[in-house]
């Protein structure tokens, strides 16, 4: 009898130890139950710093909240990002819903919807999937799904990194141009580029935008209706257009901004006399480059009004023929748009104070809270190190029992 219970001991042992070590192991490769990560909010979010930037036409995306991953949880990391952002401050002047993140390269086409059912729809950029959305100047976004990898030209902001002549160079080709930037690498601050600055507050010929406005731009193309009608006025005509909001387009793109669209009209040589829009006069935007309603008429070209859904523009002309063209690819009939992505984003301040008084540039501020610590990075390494420790010590314990791999290797010898 004292036989068979020794024998239950030695696999109650058993039993018992390599419980424990599949517990150490789970710990090791779960960083996530290694430690609840603490994180404290950037108080600057709810001060009027956010007026100004939202002011200058900037935008509110999300980065990331320390302590969860998007490899693992990409729900969580983005529902979660969505609420830090929406309970300090709206998004943009033309929508208070996130609609642009960070994602990291490597997640699946699966993992990218699930971000997109917490509403993010913009994704960027160069994470690798095969759909993708402006890496150059003729990849043009088709899909709704396109835009989960959204690229990265014209190179960085970063001072010595940044080249001018990249962001030209890719200006002049077309399309999205969409540079990266990080404001601060721990106590570092990363100096911007001037040259880089100054051309695109100068020369330029470009709608400087941010990654939401580009996308709610570009989703108008894929659902709208409008209405138009003429009326004689004595000796001119009344030109009535609107861009219409319907339902069917809204349950469609429900994340969409109701940014200024640009629509073309083709009135001939026809001058235009008056433009006004519910009652007050449009601006005249002929060499504007920030999103606003207004319009512009070169010579020889297209009547180009930018408006909002569900503003009626009323155009006085001289000639009853004229025809709306649709709508042009970019704003305010710009053949390059340009967006700068400032990741990283936990010190709006920090970031953002070298731009005070600067109103060309428009960033994407993609925003994650500062864990408590100021910087948990080595968190990680750490973890694998306590865990690496106490498989050895685990593994040395066995052995005195007589069981696991050391011990067979030294009964084997």
């Amino acid at each position: 009898m004292s036989r068979i219970y020794s024998g239950s001991g030695d696999l109650g042992r058993v039993i018992n130890s390599s419980c424990v070590l599949i517990i150490v192991l789970g710990l090791v490769f779960c960083p996530t139950v290694i430690a609840d990560v603490e994180w404290e909010e950037d108080g600057w979010l709810n001060t009027n710093l956010v007026k100004e930037r939202l002011n200058n036409g900037d935008e509110f995306g999300c980065y990331e909240i320390p302590g969860l991953s998007w490899e693992n949880d990409p729900g969580a990391v983005a529902g979660e990002c969505r609420q830090y952002i929406e309970q300090r401050t709206a998004a943009s002047l033309w929508g208070e819903n996130p609609i642009s993140t960070y994602s990291p390269n490597g997640l699946s086409m699966s993992q990218h919807q699930i971000i997109s059912k917490q509403g993010f729809v913009v994704h960027g950029d160069l994470n690798g999937l095969d759909y993708t959305a402006w890496h150059n100047a003729s990849d043009v976004p088709e899909d709704l799904w396109d835009w989960y990898n959204l690229g990265r030209r014209g190179g960085s902001l970063e001072q010595i990194i940044g080249s001018v002549d990249d962001v030209r160079g890719a200006v002049e080709e077309g399309g999205l141009v969409n540079l990266y930037w990080i404001g601060r690498v721990h106590e570092a601050t990363i100096r911007h580029d001037s040259d880089i600055e100054d051309y695109i507050s100068n020369d330029a010929d470009a709608w400087l935008t941010t990654w939401g406005q580009a996308w709610s731009y570009w989703a108008k193309s894929k659902c709208y209706e409008f209405d138009h009608s003429i009326i004689s006025q004595g000796e001119n005509y009344v030109l009535n257009f609107e861009s219409l909001i319907k339902e069917q387009c809204t349950n469609l793109l429900p994340e969409r901004w109701n940014v200024p669209i640009t629509w073309m009209l083709d009135i001939g040589s026809s001058d235009v006399i008056e433009i006004s829009a519910d009652g007050e006069s449009l601006e005249e935007i002929s060499q504007q480059r920030h999103t606003r309603e207004g319009y512009s008429k070169l010579p020889n070209q297209y009547l180009h009004i930018s408006i909002t859904d569900g503003k009626s523009v009323n155009i006085t002309i001289e000639s009853d023929e004229y025809d709306v063209m649709g709508i042009s690819e970019f704003w305010n009939n710009h053949s390059s748009a340009i967006t700068i992505a400032a990741h990283e984003t936990s010190d709006l301040f920090k970031w953002s104070k070298r731009f005070v008084g600067q109103e060309d540039l428009v960033f994407t501020w993609l925003l994650e809270p500062r864990t408590m610590d100021g910087d948990a990075d080595w968190l990680p390494y750490a973890a694998l190190v306590v865990g690496a420790t106490a498989i050895l010590t685990m593994l040395v314990v066995l052995k005195r029992e007589g069981l696991g791999p050391l011990a067979k290797q030294e009964t084997e010898q």
